[in-house]
């Protein structure tokens, strides 16, 4: 059974996190012991009533943090593509067994690590990374990183976050199933049935709760007219581990309940986008955060495609019967994203509020998820094209979405990830002079930041090339995974 580390060092733990002494909790919640966590409860029972104690040196002295994945070195003598072909072997790690005490969860197999302050295995952005471990050659890798998943699925029924302690109580935007079929281009399709029974726990995960007399929502279900659909979510309701003082200060500055205000921060977390206006009723107001009501175009075209893979893996086994079973709820789920999520008037597709029973108007690129997963028409995808061309391509690529805001997944931000949605959402609908702009564009951005810095970041600002992204929750990190996944992959189409 695993316990978080607010479980094992209880009021230790919370008044590190209040001391403010860290301006990120991360730093708490990832920090490794030196000693058995019994000996560390004991020491600061008898040290914190001296008179000279001092906190910060009590945590140097008994906890230590593990080095960060990311290079020192400024200036450049390779070229990008170079340097992160040789920064993968950075970026890796393994870690079978874990020390006592500590927050990361063992995994059987070596992983890639996005680097910074994520010094973890991540759930959504190893699809991303994989990616470019592709077009390296690095299959081994790749099938590691996906056993890894499935490990984490069989052992706690989801895909957590990551393979931290603290990341249990929520997953983050099923790749899984993609992942899978991108090994099957190496390993043939067959063994897209390997997986199956991995897929299948993850799909019951994300519809745990689904019955015919549901009324409303439960868990990451929401049941719309004679649709069942999904939402972002988390079972608690309490701060996060990792953030806890911040999570606490908000509460403080917020007019919302604040169980209710932890648990949408924690379902944003789930959806990898933390923190947008996507999740505002009103979108200059974090204190409007209401993802629990959201239904969110990118995780229901994921499920989407879950459960075609699902049914894929079925027809290979000559399941008939499930593969039909898989499909029609598919189709079902195809339906409910074309006639709920899709917007005549503005031809976009749209996040749907289920409380308010509207679409909520803002236009981000997770609505170009119905390109990218093959669900639009081919009206509907020139349709798109075209909003994406007027309001979401920048200089340096797409922006995550028309609102400025100050939150790290809005304006004037852009991601790797969404770069690579969009792109290949074109692609697959003949839009191919626009993707093939939008990668020139973003190939760019990241070489012209690479010259100048000797590096590679999470994120970069799309409008003013010159100028660095919004922070939001964190500080901006280098490394970076996903980063370096979509540029080698991109390259490789650029060419």
């Amino acid at each position: 059974m695993y316990r978080c580390p607010e479980q094992i060092y209880g009021e230790l733990y919370y008044d590190l996190h209040n001391s403010g002494l860290w301006k990120d909790g991360k730093k708490i919640a990832d920090a490794i012991p030196r000693v058995s966590p019994e000996q560390i409860l004991e020491n600061y029972q008898v040290q914190r009533v001296e008179k000279a104690f001092d906190l910060k040196s009590f945590f140097k002295t008994h906890f230590k943090s593990k080095k960060k994945k990311h290079s020192t070195k400024k200036g450049v003598d390779k070229t990008c593509d170079q340097y992160i072909s040789s920064y993968w072997d950075t970026l890796s790690q393994q870690n079978k067994t874990v020390t006592e005490g500590c927050s990361l969860m063992s995994l059987p197999y070596s992983y890639v690590v996005p680097g910074g302050r994520f010094n973890e295995m991540q759930y959504w952005g190893s699809y991303f990374t994989l990616l470019g471990l592709r077009d390296h050659g690095k299959w081994g890798l790749i099938k590691n990183m996906i056993d890894n998943l499935s490990f984490m699925v069989d052992k706690n029924g989801h895909i957590p976050s990551g393979n931290r302690t603290y990341y249990l109580s929520r997953s983050q935007p099923p790749f899984y199933s993609l992942m899978v079929k991108m090994l099957s281009e190496k390993l043939g399709p067959t063994i897209i049935s390997h997986y199956l029974p991995q897929m299948i726990k993850e799909y019951n995960y994300w519809m745990s709760g689904s019955n015919d007399v549901l009324v409303g929502a439960t868990q990451r279900v929401v049941k719309i007219n004679n649709y069942m659909a999904n939402r972002y979510y988390d079972n608690l309701t309490t701060p996060r581990m990792e953030m806890y003082r911040s999570d606490l200060k908000l509460a403080e500055s917020l007019d919302q309940n604040s169980d209710t205000l932890f648990q949408n921060i924690r379902a944003a977390c789930e959806s990898g986008w933390n923190f947008s206006s996507r999740w505002f009723s009103n979108y200059r107001d974090m204190n409007t955060i209401d993802t629990c009501n959201v239904v969110p175009i990118d995780l229901n075209c994921l499920l989407y495609n879950l459960e075609k893979t699902i049914a894929e893996a079925y027809q290979n086994n000559g399941d008939d019967d499930n593969c039909t079973l898989y499909s029609h709820k598919a189709e079902h789920r195809k339906a409910m994203i074309n006639e709920l999520m899709w917007d005549d008037d503005d031809e976009y597709y749209f996040d749907y509020h289920h409380k308010s029973q509207s679409l909520n108007g803002c236009i981000t690129a997770a609505g170009m998820y119905p390109l990218f997963l093959n669900i639009a028409t081919q009206d509907q995808a020139d349709a798109c094209a075209e909003t994406v061309q007027y309001f979401l391509m920048k200089t340096g690529g797409i922006v995550t979405t028309t609102n400025n805001t100050g939150e790290q997944w809005d304006a004037p931000n852009g991601w790797a990830p969404l770069q690579w949605i969009v792109i290949q959402g074109l692609r697959n609908y003949g839009h191919n002079d626009l993707a093939f702009e939008l990668t020139r564009r973003w190939l760019s951005l990241c070489e012209n930041v690479y010259n100048d810095t000797g590096k590679l970041y999470e994120k970069y600002n799309v409008e003013d090339i010159k100028s660095k992204p919004t922070s939001g929750d964190y500080p901006l990190q280098e490394g970076f995974g996903w980063t370096n996944g979509v540029y080698v992959a991109l390259k490789n189409q650029f060419r």
